[in-house]
């Protein structure tokens, strides 16, 4: 019997670990952080928390939380890109202190920790896929305080995966595929830029991926959890459009620096997928297979 803990259960990839998990062998338990979880009727219990039930930036309560476990996720975050270039601080709480807080317990209680983290550790100018050990170098004040967790979490529990992931969409939450889906009943035309370059993911892919790297005992180590292929925000949007059975021509190409924002977006968040291989274990699957599958979930009628 193995016992999980989910932090950010109530988020768009947490809800969908918690799906994940709920699968056979295991099924869901939630609970507040220090209660031991439910009886499962399968290998798994699962105890799922959000910000109201635990805050990650109080070290007890996360030793309280963690007691018992032996796996925990980190799917808390602090995830208002631009909001955290003027608030740094509230971000770096909840991105560094906080999975340091989650990392210390784990070590302490004997858990093993999944970290999540995202493509913006990276300054995002190179033009081949980044390895998993390529050198960070943030540009933003949400990427500087993701790669601050990277390190606090690698640092203080060694028996650790840190999952790298980016452009996530999901049916739990806002995310670009509803916007475009919005838009596109809104408007006759719409603009979306076409000069960054990354992979869309879906956070079923994500969990489902998550689960997998966790029980096949997976090396512990770096991880990008990213769909297969690569695109434009432009040719997503278009790929949407056409899947929705929408004319993609309503989708016009426009440059970022059209759409100025507080803090800078990568134009090249492209991730490599070598590290799955090394463990024997595939990557997720291709971002436009995947779309298929998840639009009608989505974007649902």
């Amino acid at each position: 019997m193995s016992r999980w803990l989910v932090a950010g259960a109530g988020g768009m990839l947490g809800q969908d670990l918690i799906a994940a998990l709920s699968e056979s062998p295991g099924e869901v338990a939630s609970g507040t952080p220090g209660e031991t979880p439910g009886e499962s009727l399968g290998a798994r219990e699962v105890t799922a928390v959000n910000r109201d039930s635990l805050d990650i930036t109080d070290p007890d309560a996360a030793l309280a939380a963690v007691a018992g476990h032996d796996f925990v996720v980190n799917a808390a975050a602090w995830t208002a890109v631009d909001d955290a270039e003027s608030q740094e601080a509230g971000a770096f709480a909840v991105n560094a202190v906080g999975a340091a807080n989650l990392a210390r317990a784990c070590s302490a209680a004997g858990a093993r920790m999944v970290q999540v983290s995202t493509d913006y550790v990276f300054a995002g100018d190179a033009t081949s896929p980044y390895a998993e050990d390529a050198p960070l170098a943030p540009r933003s004040a949400y990427g500087r305080t993701k790669a601050a967790g990277e390190w606090a979490v690698q640092s203080l529990c060694p028996q650790s995966w840190v999952v790298r992931t980016a452009w996530l969409y999901g049916a739990h939450g806002p995310s670009f595929v509803k916007t475009m889906a919005r838009l596109a009943a809104e408007r006759e035309t719409l603009s979306v830029v076409d000069d960054q370059l990354g992979q869309p993911t879906w956070t079923v892919d994500l969990a489902s991926a998550i689960v997998r790297l966790v029980e096949a005992q997976a090396p512990y180590g770096t991880y990008h959890g990213t769909s297969s292929g690569q695109t434009t925000w432009f040719d997503f949007a278009q790929a949407i459009f056409a899947e929705l059975g929408l004319d993609p021509a309503r989708v016009k190409p426009t440059t970022t620096d059209a759409f100025p924002r507080p803090a800078p977006r990568p134009a090249y968040s492209v991730l490599g997928h070598e590290a799955w291989r090394g463990a024997a274990l595939d990557p997720l699957p291709s971002w436009h297979d995947s779309m298929t599958k998840a639009l009608p979930l989505v974007v649902p009628g």
